[in-house]
């Protein structure tokens, strides 16, 4: 049931706004938190959520709007803590520094340790006292919910009432993530608030009491109950009406329907043949699609899936063999395993190339290719020399699949190829692949904004949760609310 008139908000934050450059990424939004509720924070990527976490938590300046925490205005930092997904402990202090050493010192900057001690006994035991024989453990020695659970520790020692929790369970196991619920409702009975950013509509729906709804900046459900909001009303607002099948984008070009190569994929009683020309999406949790991509790149050393080239059973055994072999992988890991940080643009577009020809000195060639490439694709650098850092990061992304394009692969995999990038990009990202498509290669794309795939894709295999195929749709069956249901996620 909603709460009445009187509820108590330990936060109000309203007609909050902030621009950055020409985008309007927050306007007049509204998030209200109540004491003791576990509330959910949903929308899809780019919907403003991140900003305005990152305002309520005081690391970003707002451009307009009110925050009251606990009806003040002038209220202490701690009292909103943000725990994100990539953890921030020191692995060789102990749980209890890790606790209490950001804010337990005397005048003269020493550390009081039996006081420190008591601190972090005190808010592990709020969380559950089993956790207070963790205390002198190094945090090296914790497992991840282990080291969730102490982060939310420190944040509570900090005097927290509000603990901000950024997909908690992106890395958990179904069992982690059940003991992860149990400690967020103790902390709930102990007046604490909890607000959960997730995609997984069954976890929101096994811990969330109310939801507030982003789309393009603005709050589109405020505070509504979940008990009385369906999946597909959620799905809807997040996309707005009409766009649970949406067209193709504009400049795209047709798939080709000959030449190049049958691609066929099989696992667990699903059997998949596409035709050269064909986009197949990946939806749902990383570990389903992780493995598709691992079989087609040759990372996998026993692949889970069986490929089949024009009918003939293949396996890749390397990377490098799946390059030779006609196959081409931008990694979302754009910083760690795509761009080569030290080497000049020039040596980045012409990678994949030089694998593939056991080449390995820059040629004349090599140069024109990597012009006409930046030409094509719109890439403005002042020099091919130039390190890929003097470039934005959608225009590095953009440099990751410029350097397939003249290799024409027979099968190009993209692996989130439009994460962290604005909506200008995504659109030229899109035309690319509707491009590559049309001369006839087979575009292999798994992304967790299902508005994307459900533009591009001619099939979409759908995973659960725990990573199991829960099915396959086809053609007008590729719609968000589909994939929804299929995968157990919003996006």
């Amino acid at each position: 049931m909603s709460r009445s008139a009187s509820t108590t908000f330990v936060l109000e934050a309203t007609d909050i706004e902030k621009t950055f450059g020409a985008t309007n990424v927050l306007q007049k939004a509204r998030l209200r938190v109540a004491r003791g509720e576990i509330h959910a924070l949903l929308g899809g990527n780019g919907a403003g959520k991140s900003t305005l976490i990152r305002i309520v938590s005081g690391s970003l300046h707002r451009d307009a709007g009110a925050i009251q925490v606990s009806g003040q205005s002038n209220y202490d930092a701690g009292a909103i803590a943000v725990v994100f997904q990539e953890l921030a402990l020191l692995p060789d202090l102990t749980v209890a520094e890790n606790i209490c050493l950001p804010h337990r010192r005397d005048a003269f900057g020493r550390v009081d340790a039996r006081h420190m001690r008591a601190q972090a006994a005190r808010a592990l035991a709020v969380i559950d006292p089993a956790l207070i024989a963790l205390l002198a453990l190094p945090a090296s020695r914790l497992d991840l919910h282990q080291r969730q659970l102490v982060e939310i520790a420190r944040a509570l020692s900090s005097g927290a009432q509000l603990i901000l929790l950024d997909e908690p369970t992106a890395n958990l196991t179904f069992a982690d993530s059940e003991r992860l619920f149990t400690a967020l409702r103790r902390l709930t009975q102990q007046g604490i608030s909890i607000l959960l950013v997730s995609h997984r509509m069954s976890e929101i729906r096994t811990v969330a009491d109310v939801c507030t709804i982003l789309r393009d900046g603005k709050s589109v459900v405020d505070r509504r109950p979940l008990a009385e909001i369906s999946d597909e009303e959620i799905v809807r607002a997040m996309m707005g009406e009409g766009r649970e099948k949406a067209t193709a984008p504009a400049g795209a070009a047709a798939p080709a329907t000959s030449g190049g190569v049958t691609l066929g994929l099989a696992k667990d009683r699903l059997a998949l043949t596409l035709a050269p020309g064909s986009v197949l999406g990946l939806a749902g949790a990383p570990e389903g699609p992780a493995g598709v991509i691992a079989a087609l790149i040759g990372s996998a050393s026993h692949p889970a899936w069986s490929i089949t080239v024009n009918g003939e059973p293949r396996r890749f055994r390397s990377p490098a063999d799946a390059i030779r072999s006609g196959v081409g992988y931008v990694s979302g890991d754009r910083a760690e395993k795509g761009v080569l940080a030290t080497l000049p643009i020039v040596d980045n577009l012409a990678a994949a190339g030089r694998v593939a020809r056991k080449r390995w000195l820059v040629s004349s060639g090599e140069v024109q290719d990597a012009l006409g490439a930046l030409k094509r694709l719109a890439i403005k650098a002042n020099s091919l020399y130039a390190l890929p850092q003097t470039l934005s990061g959608g225009t590095q992304q953009k440099l990751l699949i410029a350097r397939w394009l003249d290799l024409a692969p027979k099968i190009l995999v993209l692996e989130e190829p439009t994460r962290g990038v604005d909506i200008g990009t995504k659109r030229e990202i899109y035309n690319i692949i509707g491009v590559v498509a049309a001369a006839g290669s087979i575009v292999v794309w798994w992304s967790t904004e299902f508005s994307e795939l459900a533009q591009t894709c001619d099939h979409v295999i759908a995973f659960d949760l725990h990573g199991a195929i829960s099915g396959l749709l086809k053609q007008d069956e590729i719609t968000e609310v589909a994939m929804t249901r299929a995968t157990g996620m919003a996006a």
